[in-house]
């Protein structure tokens, strides 16, 4: 890839990773994402197997992991929805901000995350 055909920081998209309970519940809050122009895409990974310590206790659980890509001057307002949404007590929100993406689909997901005019 030639230099001009990727960004350099800072860039215009962030990744934002999130893990739910099941596939109701990631399809449902991908959903609202989508609608409400929160999100440009919503890739929901069934299978994930997660392993962490919750309330002194290891816990062992399925989830279906989302990988949002959103305009990073959405990222509030989208992990406000998030909580809002998730049925977590403390949902997992990590923001990622990529060092360089294809131009054209990191304007497609600024786009995506516009109003229509």
């Amino acid at each position: 890839m030639r230099q001009a055909d990727h960004y350099t920081v800072p860039m215009p998209m962030r990744l934002v990773l999130c893990a739910c309970p099941d596939i109701d519940s990631a399809e449902r809050i991908a959903g609202v994402l989508i609608e409400d122009r929160l999100a440009a895409c919503v890739s929901c990974l069934p299978g994930v197997r997660s392993l962490y310590r919750w309330r002194g206790k290891l816990e062992r659980s399925s989830e279906v992991q989302l990988l949002i890509k959103t305009a990073a001057d959405q990222v509030d307002a989208l992990v406000g929805r998030i909580v809002a949404l998730h049925p977590y007590e403390l949902p997992e929100v990590i923001v990622v901000e990529p060092d360089s993406a294809l131009p054209a689909y990191a304007q497609w997901v600024v786009d995506q995350t516009r109003e229509e005019s």
